[in-house]
């Protein structure tokens, strides 16, 4: 952004069609899901909405559907870090009964990568219908209808490269890769006119909008520099290649990142079984994004008073999650381990940690029906605490126990958890109030909130429907983990 080359990626997009339909989704969904594949945490909302009222679409419209889209590739945000952030929660519960994190990981990606292909199919023409309603010069959402057939075609392509990636390399590559292939695939369609509506829609006049939709507060330009496209996208194709090579199983670069370079403490606070780890060299944060962003400050040819902007920006766009992060995991390490084999277990004035007690609290309010319950567990996550890693952080644990004290998928349920912390990032409040700020529209964070009320809960409803119908066709967890005898012995 502060190098010129976000100016560079729009030229890319402006002239492809001039059908804010297909723009829409471009834009919104498919870059928004590659940046949200690359840095997570809200990043498209901050990148993508600019690029749509650079390109005529009313501020307010722009906040909507950027959040609207930033659903689908956010569980694989970041490359993985959602997913990474709940097994780090859980990851000692799964290994306490004998089976492989690793292996749970790799199945937990492929469940939440098909329920988030499945709500994909709904959410991409969902947006668009959206944004007729509210923002188009007639107000009719049946206008939308037309960009249908574009809408399927995107998601399938999407879903495609999505599932594939997920099924066979894990969480890190969905969204990044998946994205990024189906904007090639897409563009080339476009440009050959298929599927493209055949009459191009348009907003209202700039006079004729609301006066809520405009931008209040100046929001600055992003200057041109004049910059390739080519160069605007080598920290991309850096990023890429070094995650390709670093993440790749069959490559022995993966391996000896998971070796080297970590940092463990024991027995935190006295407590034996409280632990932590941190494997530097596989953090994406450090490698390979710190390193990337340096070498983009040196091929970019950015000034120190933009490096410094750079810095500042990112210090400002995190914190709220950061801030959550710390204290979200400070607080399952209490969950976790209070009273855990303590002087009281032992006296049997407890019989289980707090987390145990909540489960069993949970389990007892929803029995069987839990599943439909379980994905607005992860939206509120989300909502609170400003990310969908962050919700898994914090929630996770408790879905797994409850699961497994209901003798049904702890793994599903999982995931279910992770897709609703990835829906949830539609209303987050971090987010909404970064999007508003972003496109000079603050003073309609609750309007926001209510637009995206309704495709939060469809997602959710969605998910319900797909993994909630796996839940009751395998009647048993894929790793074994919902047996009861296993459950009973784990805590009687």
């Amino acid at each position: 952004k502060h190098s010129g080359a976000v100016v560079a990626i729009q030229r890319v997009f402006r002239d492809i069609s001039p059908d804010r339909r297909v723009q829409v989704i471009l834009i919104g969904f498919l870059f928004g899901a590659f940046i949200e594949g690359a840095a997570g945490f809200g990043t498209p909302a901050a990148l993508a909405a600019p690029l749509l009222i650079s390109i005529g679409f009313p501020p307010l419209a722009a906040a909507v559907v950027a959040l609207i889209y930033n659903s689908v590739p956010v569980s694989f945000g970041g490359v993985g870090t959602p997913v990474n952030g709940l097994m780090s929660a859980v990851g000692e519960s799964v290994t306490n009964l004998g089976a492989s994190a690793e292996e749970f990981r790799l199945i937990l990606a492929r469940y939440t990568a098909v329920g988030h292909a499945s709500a994909c199919l709904v959410i991409v023409f969902l947006a668009v219908a959206i944004m007729c309603k509210m923002f188009g010069k007639n107000k009719k959402a049946s206008e939308a209808l037309p960009a249908l057939p574009f809408a399927l075609f995107v998601s399938i392509v999407f879903d495609f490269f999505y599932l594939g990636f997920a099924f066979i390399f894990g969480p890190e590559f969905p969204s990044l890769l998946g994205s990024i292939l189906t904007m090639a695939v897409v563009i080339f369609a476009v440009k050959k006119g298929w599927f493209v509506p055949k009459e191009p829609w348009d907003f209202d006049v700039r006079e004729n909008w609301d006066d809520s939709w405009k931008s209040l507060q100046e929001v600055k330009e992003d200057r041109d520099t004049g910059m390739s496209a080519l160069l605007a996208w080598t920290p991309y194709i850096i990023v890429l290649a070094i995650l390709i090579i670093t993440r790749l199983p069959n490559l022995p670069v993966k391996a000896w990142l998971n070796a080297n370079g970590i940092v463990k403490i024991n027995a935190i606070l006295g407590v034996e079984k409280a632990s932590w780890s941190w494997k530097v060299f596989n953090n994406p944060g450090i490698f390979p994004f710190i390193i990337v962003c340096a070498i983009t400050f040196v091929i970019h040819k950015m000034p120190a008073d933009k490096i410094k902007e750079t810095i500042v920006d990112t210090a400002q766009q995190v914190s709220g999650a950061f801030i959550a992060l710390i204290f979200g995991c400070a607080m399952v390490y209490v969950y976790r381990n209070t009273a855990d084999g303590s002087a009281a277990i032992e006296a049997g004035k407890i019989d289980s940690t707090m987390l145990i007690c909540m489960a069993r609290a949970l389990a007892d309010l929803a029995g069987k029906a839990y599943v439909i319950i379980s994905p607005f567990i992860g939206v509120l996550g989300a909502f609170m605490a400003g990310s969908n890693t962050v919700s898994n952080i914090l929630f996770a644990p408790l879905q797994f126990e409850t699961a497994r004290l209901l003798t049904i998928s702890p793994l599903i349920i999982c995931a279910i958890q992770n897709i609703g912390g990835a829906a949830g990032n539609m209303i987050c409040v971090n987010n909404v109030v970064s999007a508003c700020a972003t496109t000079g529209t603050l003073g309609n964070e609750g309007k926001v909130i209510k637009t995206n009320m309704l495709p939060c809960i469809i997602y959710c409803i969605v998910t319900i429907l797909v993994l909630g119908s796996a839940v009751v066709i395998l009647k048993q967890d894929p790793m074994g983990l919902a047996v009861a005898e296993q459950v009973a012995s784990f805590i009687g």
